[in-house]
């Protein structure tokens, strides 16, 4: 196996183990398309993951640091013998696209509260959708910039909400402040992950608004071949269903699906062109 099959490799397992949603989507993507989309991923989960893994933010701005002057290196040649940077050096991906992510991801780094759901949005615009944009480079297609956006927002607060026990275990909400008043919520119990009325309507708020992003994708038509990009939105509904339950408490509940489940969704996606 030479070297830059072995780092897509370590890019399938990577993807398979800390994103599995996308990874499903890869499958159904057109084979020549699959490792440029799996180098993507990997290396979103790279970044993405620096905040768990550093006990202050300095540590992860120097991890970022490093990310930035390897993604900058690698048309030279200069991958640093990293895994993901090999694959990526084997990919025509933006490096653009990949250095203004890596500049998103410096506010996950950030203990202030957004302010209001505009500026949320604003974020998962620059994350999730943005991996969005770059996905459909990677495919080699284009499709309306309103489409992506309003797709990779949706998968966005829906991750957000989904992950909102493990950010409050970090001491980190993504929940937005004005929200958070609104519902007289003192993010204190959120962080001490205590579930109240207040934040299941902050839940249900956020909910609502991914609700309405998808809503909005699915009243533009697609192009066929740009829709592997954007099928990780195409699970939002059944985690928000779960979450949306009268019950549902995060702390104490996993929104996990089967794994079939999810493919048949993804599939059905794939086969009616729509997410």
């Amino acid at each position: 196996m030479t070297q830059t099959a072995t780092a897509f490799a370590a890019c399938f397992e990577e993807v398979r183990q800390h994103d599995h949603d996308r990874f499903l989507t890869v499958l159904l993507a057109p084979a020549p398309a699959r490792d440029a989309l799996l180098a993507l991923y990997a290396f979103n989960v790279e970044i993405a993951r620096i905040p768990e893994a550093v006990s202050e933010p300095m540590m992860g701005q120097i991890r970022l640091q490093w990310w930035r002057e390897t993604v900058e290196g690698l048309d030279r040649g200069e991958t640093r013998g990293h895994a993901v940077a090999e694959a990526l050096a084997a990919t025509d991906i933006s490096r653009e696209g990949l250095l203004a992510l890596i500049d998103a991801r410096e506010r996950d780094l950030s203990e202030e509260a957004f302010a209001d759901l505009p500026a949320l949005e604003a974020y998962a615009d620059a994350t999730s959708a943005a991996v969005m944009r770059l996905a459909a480079g990677a495919l080699g297609v284009t499709m309306p910039e309103s489409a992506v956006r309003n797709a990779g927002i949706a998968y966005a607060l829906t991750g957000l909400l989904r992950s909102l026990p493990l950010h409050a275990s970090q001491r980190r909400l993504f929940m937005p402040a004005d929200l958070l008043r609104r519902h007289e919520v003192d993010p204190h119990t959120v962080l001490a992950g205590t579930m109240t009325e207040g934040l299941r309507g902050v839940m249900h708020e956020v909910v609502d608004r991914a609700r309405a992003f998808l809503a909005e994708t699915r009243r533009e038509p697609l192009p066929r071949a740009a829709l592997p990009a954007l099928l990780p939105a195409a699970l939002c509904d059944r985690y928000l269903d779960l979450m949306m339950a009268r019950v549902f408490n995060p702390f104490h509940q996993a929104t996990e699906v089967p794994v079939f489940r999810l493919q048949l969704r993804l599939l059905r996606a794939k086969i009616i062109g729509c997410i």
